[in-house]
């Protein structure tokens, strides 16, 4: 069964970038899309982005759109989250999960499964 794990997570200064990973073992991520997601405390799950398997296409909160870039190398069953010019209020624990699509809902989570355990970003002076 596929599984999916996060790393890449750390505390960086404001301004600063993270490069997060999510890699899958027990099966090919390929066939699937993939999205980011992020909680922080006392705050719902909000969805980051997703990438669909075939990597044409792309999706964004709002929040994030021109700081965060989505992508994916299938050859190493690992989807990347390219995070530049953090602020504080991205600090939250950012999680991926799999589908068979992104769809315009993505961003609800409903539908995504294989959670990984997540890891923690931290922007803070």
């Amino acid at each position: 069964q596929l599984q999916l794990v996060e790393s890449g997570g750390g505390l960086v200064q404001p301004g600063g970038s993270l490069r997060l990973s999510c890699s899958a073992s027990g099966g090919t991520l390929a066939y699937y899309a993939i999205g980011w997601f992020r909680q922080a405390p006392v705050k719902e799950r909000e969805g980051v982005s997703c990438v669909s398997s075939s990597n044409d296409n792309t999706y964004y909160a709002d929040s994030v759109k021109g700081r965060f870039t989505i992508s994916r190398d299938n050859a190493k069953n690992t989807v990347y989250l390219q995070m530049n010019n953090l602020k504080p209020e991205d600090t939250a624990t950012y999680f991926c999960a799999k589908d068979w699509a992104c769809g315009s809902y993505y961003y609800t989570g409903v539908g995504f499964g294989s959670w990984g355990q997540g890891t923690q970003v931290t922007v803070s002076s």
